[in-house]
């Protein structure tokens, strides 16, 4: 799939997932030392380039804070999900089957998991990722998930149509008309994603602490932007 080609293969980032699980595992001592580890939420429309400014924003993160944060993607949370024994192809394919075929499956068999079980689990995930702390979560929800929490810190990105369609075209290799395709239907599979789960619009701006427009701010600026919000934000 050439959306594939928009972020580092799994291989290159699984030492992430498992400082992250680490890391989890001493928190309880964190905790007892009264240290809150702040975490960042990352929403984006499909085209923006979310994870090269996560990546310039983890290497602003680890300087600054002399300790390393992590990045967690969809690819991530699935290869957590696998070492769950939950199947990655059902975590693709979250909010794309009929409901009503989960509601008919689960008459006919106990042992059948519907997709609310398994975004139940993908949202235990996320909440305790955004516990732990000095995290980037992209996407799968994570900013509606840890609203509620208050290390968490959220971000919008935005762009022209224009630009998100040039910017695939580009970064996946795919001619003008066919990232054109790609940006309206991924863009309307998350947004049902958001609104079946979680029943919320996630273009509401009322969700985030900052929403920039990759129009006129590049990945670095963005990037330098957040840190400097949450410097301030920990001064404030």
């Amino acid at each position: 799939m050439p959306e594939k080609l928009l972020v580092p293969s799994i291989e290159q980032r699984i030492a992430g997932m498992l400082e992250v699980t680490r890391r989890m595992k001493d928190e309880s001592e964190g905790r007892k030392k009264g240290k809150i580890r702040p975490t960042v939420t990352i929403s984006r429309e499909f085209g923006c380039e979310a994870f090269p400014m996560a990546e310039r924003l983890k290497e602003i993160l680890d300087r600054q804070s002399g300790e390393s944060w992590v990045i967690m993607d969809k690819g991530l949370l699935e290869e957590a999900a696998k070492r769950l024994d939950v199947s990655t192809e059902v975590f693709n394919s979250l909010g794309h089957r009929p409901r009503f075929l989960d509601d008919m499956i689960a008459t006919l068999t106990p042992h059948w998991k519907s997709e609310r079980d398994y975004f139940r689990i993908l949202c235990d995930q996320i909440a305790s990722l955004a516990d732990a702390g000095n995290v980037i979560l992209i996407g799968r929800g994570s900013t509606v998930i840890t609203q509620s929490m208050a290390n968490c810190f959220h971000f919008r990105i935005y762009a022209s149509h224009e630009y998100k369609v040039r910017s695939i075209a580009r970064r996946a290799k795919l001619p003008l008309q066919e990232a054109e395709h790609l940006v309206e239907r991924k863009q309307k599979e998350r947004d049902r994603f958001i609104r079946d789960f979680l029943d919320r619009d996630i273009s509401d701006l009322s969700l985030y602490h900052l929403a920039f427009n990759n129009d006129r701010n590049s990945s670095d600026l963005i990037a330098r932007s957040i840190a400097d919000y949450l410097v301030a934000r920990k001064g404030g």
